[in-house]
């Protein structure tokens, strides 16, 4: 079942992270929380679901410890006065490794799974139409928080976009096939005018529009055959982003990420173990092309632990980023960009979200 994005996300929001959920909660929204936690500066993360930025009302407090062998506290603040604890004697989540953690509203309770495994239900103690705020503190690194609402059909919303809570920072603007410096693909909460514009923009503030006419489309976890196989609506644009988030199988050798035009793969994004290497290319009647390996860092991905590919599109290119981070860009080799409309992911790997 697809369903559409209730709003953009925030990329690498900046720790304490205040963000608006706008609309609030609703029966059917799930919130993706995607970081990793540190192996210092403390000994707890929180998640909290809450109403406005006062943490006087809070619907449901998440709030993992790395104590006393790890669990997992459960609460509801109301009025500045907690409620009695709810404690889970186990800890899903590692120091050090990614983790993807989501919170789905249903009527009678929140459902939290990490990497993909249920762990949590916690029953509402307050209404949960009254949060309107997720906030995140402590010892965690984010990479980005998504939404999306499971009971609706995708719709054509007014605007679509990304949203930044800090200043953008990303290589130069293109300008010609120089070599690009990697950079950061960052956030703002602060609502800017809503436009479309054909390139993204480098200045604070700016969010990385979606096409207005096309929502993206998400997919939720865990149904996910392998290999998979979607359509992007509109084919791709400038400004289009895709996000691919998954695991990587302790034994893997190989896993690939196409953008497909026909019989044709115009972008071919293959991580390689075997050979330490990721592989970037494009195949035009059943012909590959000349191979693409250079990276400005080491290999971004590991056996063993999560990931999450964010790749945005542009006039001339791709801008691909690794768990947050600028990796590359890929210069387009076929041109009609709405022709490329289909998304295929496959080998060692377990998918636990895709946006197109």
């Amino acid at each position: 079942m697809a369903f559409s994005g209730a709003q953009p996300p925030y990329l690498n929001p900046i720790v304490p992270f205040t963000g608006t959920i706008q609309g609030g909660l609703q029966d059917g929204l799930q919130i993706t929380v995607s970081g990793t936690a540190f192996y210092s500066g403390g000994t707890r993360f929180a998640v909290n679901f809450q109403t406005g930025r006062s943490d006087n009302d809070i619907a449901f407090h998440f709030n993992p410890r790395f104590e006393e062998g790890g669990y997992v506290v459960c609460n509801t603040k109301q009025k500045g006065s907690w409620g009695p604890e709810e404690r889970k004697k186990q800890m899903p989540f590692q120091r050090g490794s990614p983790f993807e953690l989501c919170f789905l509203v249903q009527s009678s309770e929140f459902k939290v799974t990490v990497n993909g495994n249920l762990f949590v239900q916690y029953e509402h103690r307050v209404p949960f139409h009254h949060v309107n705020t997720i906030s995140v503190t402590g010892a965690v690194q984010l990479s980005y928080v998504s939404f999306q609402n499971t009971h609706v059909t995708p719709m054509q919303p007014a605007h679509s976009r990304v949203q930044f809570s800090q200043p953008a920072c990303f290589p130069p603007k293109h300008k010609g096939r120089k070599p690009k410096s990697p950079g950061i693909w960052p956030a703002t909460a602060a609502p800017m005018t809503q436009r479309f514009v054909h390139t993204v923009q480098s200045t604070p503030g700016q969010m990385f529009p979606q096409n207005p006419m096309i929502p993206p489309m998400a997919y939720p976890n865990p149904a996910y055959p392998m290999p998979f196989f979607t359509s992007i609506p509109g084919g791709l644009y400038p400004s289009k982003s895709i996000i691919v988030s998954g695991t990587i199988l302790p034994c893997a050798q190989r896993f690939y990420i196409n953008l497909r035009s026909g019989s044709n793969i115009a972008f071919h994004l293959n991580p390689r173990f075997d050979e330490n290497a990721v592989v970037r290319n494009t195949q035009i009647n059943s012909s590959w092309g000349s191979e693409e390996r250079s990276l400005p860092r080491q290999m971004p991905f590991f056996r063993g632990q999560n990931f999450s590919v964010w790749i945005m599109c542009e006039s001339h290119g791709l801008r691909v980023a690794v768990d947050g981070q600028h990796l590359f860009e890929y210069y387009h080799r076929l041109k009609n960009l709405p022709a490329i409309n289909s998304l295929e992911v496959g080998g060692d790997i377990q998918l636990t979200h895709v946006q197109t």
